[in-house]
C-alpha cells in the first residue's frame, strides 16, 4: 500500500503510489536522434553568442565559457521595485541578468561523461558568474540549474546550465527559509542524521551525503549536501568532493537516459541561514491535473529508488 507523505519542513505533499512501481529499467528512455545543424555552443562559433563573461582554458583552448543569454528571461533595464497597483495587480520590470555557462566545448559528451576535475571546474565556473551576477544590489538571488534534454525544458543538446538573477527571492527558496525559522537548530541538518541511517540513503564520501527525499516529488529524485552546516557555494572548501556525488548521481541518471532538472539552493542572505544542498528532479513522467491541484503522485517509492542509486536494483 502506498502513503501520503508531507515534505521534510514544507508543507508540500506527495503520494507515493506503491502500487504504481516499475523496475528501474522500466524507467529507461528511449534515445532521440539529435537534429543536424549549427550549435552555437561547439568551438569555432564563439561569434555566434554573445560576448563572454567568464572563460577556463586548458592547453590553449577553453573548456568553459559563460555568455549572456541571447533569448533572456530577464535584462537590467528598467524598474526593480516590485509594486501593487489597484489591489491586485504586483508587478516590477523583469529585472535582472541570464547567462548561459557552457559546460564542455565536447559536442558528444554530457555533464555525466565528464571526470570530476571537469565538474569541480563546473562548480567553479558556477561561482565566478555567481558574483559576477550577485554584484548587482537590485538583484536579490541568483537561480543556478541545469535542464537536460527536451523534457526538464531545454531546445540546446550541448551540455550547459543556466544562472538567472532576479529582483526577487524565489518562491520555493522563501519558502524553505521560512520553514526552517520555525525550528531552533537547522532542520537539514537533522535530516541528514536520520536518514543516514535510513534506506533513502544512496550514497556519502567524507564531507556530502546523497539520499532520495522522504517526500520524493519525482521518481528517483535525489538531493545532495554537505554533512556540515554550510550555507552558500562559496563556502564549500571541498569542491571535487560535491563535483564526487554529483557524478555518481547523474551516472546513475545517465542509465536511464533520464531527462532531469538540477537547481543549486542555498540562503539569500547570511541571516536566513538555510543549509546549501542541490536538488536533482529527474523528469521521467508527467504532471496530470491531480499534480496541477496541489498534490503530487509519485509511482516510485524513495526506497526503491535508493536502491537504484546504490547499485542493489
Amino acid at each position: 500500500m502506498g502513503e501520503l507523505r508531507k515534505d521534510y519542513i514544507l508543507d508540500r505533499w506527495v503520494i507515493i503510489a506503491a502500487e504504481r512501481a516499475k523496475r528501474p529499467h522500466q524507467f529507461k528512455q528511449q534515445e532521440v536522434k539529435e537534429e543536424v545543424g549549427l550549435c552555437f555552443f561547439c568551438p569555432g562559433n564563439e561569434k555566434e553568442t554573445p560576448p563572454e563573461m567568464y572563460r577556463f582554458e586548458k592547453n590553449g583552448t577553453w573548456q568553459i565559457r559563460a555568455f549572456p543569454n541571447k533569448f533572456t528571461a530577464v535584462a537590467p533595464e528598467g524598474d526593480p521595485t516590485i509594486r501593487t497597483d489597484n489591489a491586485f495587480y504586483t508587478w516590477s520590470n523583469n529585472y535582472g541578468k541570464h547567462l548561459v555557462l557552457v559546460e564542455t566545448p565536447d559536442h558528444s559528451k554530457q555533464l555525466w561523461d565528464l571526470s570530476i576535475d571537469e565538474i569541480t571546474q563546473v562548480l567553479r565556473g558556477y561561482l565566478e558568474v555567481f558574483f559576477h551576477v550577485h554584484g548587482d544590489k537590485n538583484i536579490k538571488y541568483v537561480t543556478i540549474f541545469k535542464n537536460h534534454k527536451k523534457e526538464a525544458g531545454t531546445s540546446i543538446v550541448h551540455s550547459h546550465s543556466q544562472i538567472i538573477g532576479y529582483n526577487k527571492v524565489p518562491e520555493e527558496v522563501g519558502r524553505e527559509v521560512a520553514a526552517s525559522q520555525n525550528y531552533n537548530f537547522c532542520p537539514y541538518c537533522d535530516v541528514i542524521q536520520r536518514e543516514r541511517g535510513s534506506t533513502r540513503r544512496c550514497f556519502e564520501n567524507d564531507n556530502f551525503i546523497a539520499f532520495c527525499p522522504y517526500a520524493s516529488r519525482f521518481p528517483f529524485e535525489i538531493w545532495i549536501l554537505p554533512k556540515q552546516h554550510v550555507t552558500h557555494l562559496e563556502d564549500i572548501k571541498d569542491l571535487p568532493g560535491l563535483a564526487s556525488m554529483l557524478k555518481m548521481a547523474l551516472g546513475k541518471l545517465k542509465e536511464l537516459n533520464a531527462a532531469f532538472n538540477y537547481v543549486l539552493h542555498y540562503s539569500p542572505t547570511r541571516e536566513d541561514n538555510l543549509h546549501f544542498h542541490i536538488e536533482i528532479m529527474p523528469r521521467l513522467t508527467i504532471w496530470a491535473g491531480f499534480e496541477m491541484n496541489g498534490t503530487v503522485i509519485n509511482p516510485q517509492p524513495p526506497e526503491e529508488a535508493a536502491k537504484f542509486y546504490r547499485g542493489e536494483d
